[in-house]
């Protein structure tokens, strides 16, 4: 090889290694950018899922949310794979009050006869007996003609309630647990509108169901009241001093108390049941009954107050709902079911006038036969007279109001007559002495145009035999 071809040699070799060593630190320093590009890269990737997981934790929560508020607005709305949650679902056991004006159609009433889907109708369970038992000892026995019910159907939410008068605060229809409820402002005040204001008989009987918070702590039991004032026609009770009685009977989560002036000496009455301690957030059964001169209050299946002389008669009630608000929480003070009765003779004096009796104090699930623990007092006492009277035997006879078909009355009044003798059988009274029939909304004993009329229709009769 020439000088020459060896000089070109060399220069091809030097340009050649010249390029490859720039092409090689250029796919270095683009390996590396790659790296530092992709790092980036990472870590906006990684950004972007912390902020999706972030975004559907938040969607999840508004998705729960959202199923516990359409719960509320649209009970019949629900998937059918959210018909097999538990009713203590955490959506479920939200305290969501729903208020937007609107017809709530769905309310139940006492023996809700508003269903028309026969395969709504269920029998009484094996459990009626066993969730009876607690109130085997509740001796409460409700009035026989209604005169003033109040389940609130057809009620727009977030107004008055019709059916009320306001004496003090403020009050509204309101939605809660799936239920119409009358909603309180603390410290308000409300009575029944009635056509007269000295409405309550010389017997009668109060009946509603109250709503307490859950108890945080001890003092919480005292912190959650609701308030009953007897009025003396439009105005607070004034008696004579020698016989006056100013303060209210005032119902706790577990008890009550009242205190005021009998016969000039001071009187305080109280009551409270250690067994019905409960902390979680629950409903009451609020029972008072008032014989010309003694008082009674019962809360749930418990007797409370027994009080042999009043002092007075009451002539006109109202009811206030209280709740401490030291602690900034939406409490939810509420009341619904509420039902006033005139009282009248004992079974048995109605047994020999009559040949039958005829009460209204036995109540039912939504579209079932299963009994309601309220109604004990009813079946107590008549387990005690056929006890006490051999030689008494009955046709137990169930009656509905008109709301629904004929045929769904019908066999919703048999099965609630065949659940009324299951629960005296179950209580000791032999099988052969009961009979039971259904006879639907065939035999009215008041107009079905008003919830009185209704609540009166809905009844249990006892016939002779």
């Amino acid at each position: 090889m020439n000088s020459s071809k060896k000089n070109h040699f060399h220069y091809k070799s030097k340009i050649l290694y010249l390029s490859n060593t720039r092409i090689l630190f250029l796919i270095m320093a683009l390996f590396f950018s790659g790296m530092s590009v992709q790092a980036q890269i990472l870590k906006k990737i990684k950004k972007r899922v912390e902020r999706t997981a972030e975004r559907k934790i938040i969607e999840k929560t508004d998705r729960e949310a959202g199923k516990a508020m359409d719960s509320i607005l649209n009970p019949n709305s629900k998937k059918k794979d959210d018909t097999t949650k538990s009713d203590n679902t955490e959506a479920t056991n939200k305290k969501v009050l729903v208020r937007e004006k609107g017809n709530t159609t769905e309310a139940s009433s006492p023996n809700n006869e508003t269903n028309s889907n026969n395969n709504n109708v269920q029998t009484a369970n094996k459990n009626t007996t066993q969730n009876l038992k607690p109130w085997s000892q509740y001796n409460f026995s409700p009035g026989d003609k209604i005169i003033f019910q109040d389940d609130l159907t057809g009620e727009d939410n977030g107004e008055f309630p019709s059916r009320w008068d306001l004496i003090k605060g403020s009050a509204e229809n309101a939605t809660f647990e799936n239920e119409n409820i009358i909603n309180f402002e603390n410290n308000s005040i409300i009575t029944p509108l009635m056509k007269t204001d000295k409405y309550l008989p010389e017997v009668f009987t109060i009946e509603f169901d109250a709503y307490f918070d859950e108890q945080k702590m001890d003092s919480d039991v005292y912190h959650q009241i609701y308030k009953l004032r007897f009025w003396n026609g439009d105005s607070y009770i004034k008696i004579p001093p020698n016989i006056g009685m100013y303060n209210p009977i005032i119902v706790y989560r577990y008890g009550a108390t009242l205190s005021g002036k009998i016969n000039g000496a001071k009187k305080e009455f109280e009551g409270f049941e250690e067994s019905l301690k409960e902390e979680q957030p629950l409903w009451r059964h609020i029972a008072i009954a008032f014989n010309k001169r003694s008082l009674k209050v019962f809360v749930d299946q418990y007797r409370a107050l027994n009080i042999p002389n009043l002092g007075f008669k009451p002539k006109m009630v109202s009811i206030e709902a209280y709740r401490n608000t030291y602690i900034k929480e939406p409490y939810v003070r509420a009341i619904k079911n509420i039902r006033i009765a005139e009282g009248g003779k004992k079974l048995y004096d109605r047994i020999m006038a009559d040949g039958k009796f005829v009460t209204r104090g036995i109540l039912f699930d939504v579209n079932k036969a299963t009994i309601k623990p309220e109604s004990m007092g009813v079946l107590n006492e008549v387990v005690t007279m056929m006890q006490e009277h051999t030689d008494l035997n009955f046709s137990i006879e169930g009656h509905t109001d008109s709301d629904g078909g004929d045929a769904y009355n019908l066999q919703l009044s048999q099965k609630r007559a065949a659940s009324v003798k299951q629960a005296l059988v179950s209580l000791g009274i032999d099988t052969s002495r009961l009979e039971t029939k259904g006879l639907g909304e065939s035999v009215p004993v008041s107009d079905n145009s008003t919830p009185e009329g209704k609540a009166n229709n809905r009844r249990v009769e006892f016939i002779k035999i």
